[in-house]
């Protein structure tokens, strides 16, 4: 017999004696035993329809909840987009009505506002006002620094990110810089805002904000020194000394660790010329100075 046969054979359980020493004979017995004896131990995993029914029924349930959620959530999300959208058109709109002039560093200029006021802008400040509106609402916001000429008239208030300063017609000057805040009153009455409480500054009088502690000083000027090109200080931490240093001449400025930022300086420095202002702040402090590129950086003497 053939081998064909005796595996058709072999398959049906149908060898006979004979038949089957030849099956036993061929060179793939021992595979195909090994196959049989595969095939008896194989086990089909149970299958549990009750539990799987749940499952698939879970899942489709938890499809349809979500669906759910997100169409009764819909008209929010409809209502939260269009606030976005009429929040930022409102912006946009309302910001397109300011006028807004800034300064670079080493930079200042000169500003005529609606009503014959003029404010003169000191190197990286920005100011912003609504012209359309000025007759009813005399309104500047200011970062940086300015001295103000106000034309006589309805109250005019400067906005800062530290305070309010409000006048009539008068000359002052105000200084919103970081950690720094300060006002000075040239001619007539200025009221100053801060922290929810207010000072009356007259002419001749300054208010200064340093960390959050209030000074009050004088001042002998008739105008701020920066107008004429030089920076005046009496009793200002060294940082902010040195920040305006920076403005004026678009340097950067490096210190020891062992200087004391917050050390007072009294002095001036000019904006035309860059060693004679260098050497007028580091001599009272003791210090030597190099410029490398464009950085400044200061030493102890030796």
């Amino acid at each position: 017999m053939n081998k064909e046969d005796l595996i058709a054979k072999w398959l049906d359980n149908d060898l006979s004696a004979e038949e089957l020493i030849q099956f036993q004979q061929l060179e793939e017995y021992d595979s195909y035993m090994k196959l049989s004896e595969k095939a008896r131990n194989f086990k089909a995993p149970t299958f549990d329809k009750e539990t799987s029914y749940a499952k698939v029924s879970n899942h489709i349930s938890e499809k349809r909840l979500k669906k759910s959620r997100i169409q009764r959530l819909r008209p929010y999300f409809q209502i939260a987009a269009l606030f976005v959208i009429g929040f930022f058109m409102y912006s946009l709109f309302f910001n397109a009505e300011l006028t807004v002039e800034h300064t670079l560093a080493q930079q200042k200029t000169t500003i005529d506002l609606p009503d014959a006021s003029v404010v003169e802008l000191n190197s990286l400040s920005e100011i912003s006002f609504d012209e359309k509106k000025w007759k009813k609402n005399r309104h500047v916001n200011l970062d940086g620094e300015a001295f103000f000429k106000v034309a006589k008239g309805s109250k005019f208030d400067v906005e800062t990110s530290s305070g309010t300063v409000t006048v009539v017609g008068t000359q002052f000057n105000v200084k919103n810089r970081k950690d720094y805040f300060e006002v000075k009153c040239f001619e007539g009455l200025v009221r100053v805002t801060y922290m929810n409480k207010e000072y009356m500054l007259p002419a001749g009088k300054s208010l200064r904000v340093v960390d959050d502690n209030v000074f009050h000083n004088t001042t002998a000027l008739l105008k701020p020194s920066w107008v004429d090109n030089s920076s005046s200080f009496n009793s200002v931490p060294l940082f902010e000394v040195i920040s305006e240093f920076e403005r004026q001449y678009n340097l950067k400025v490096e210190m020891p660790e062992m200087v004391d930022r917050s050390m007072l300086y009294s002095g001036k420095f000019v904006h035309n010329n860059k060693d004679l202002a260098l050497k007028s702040i580091a001599l009272p402090f003791n210090l030597e100075y190099s410029i490398v590129n464009k950085t400044v950086i200061f030493k102890k003497f030796e």
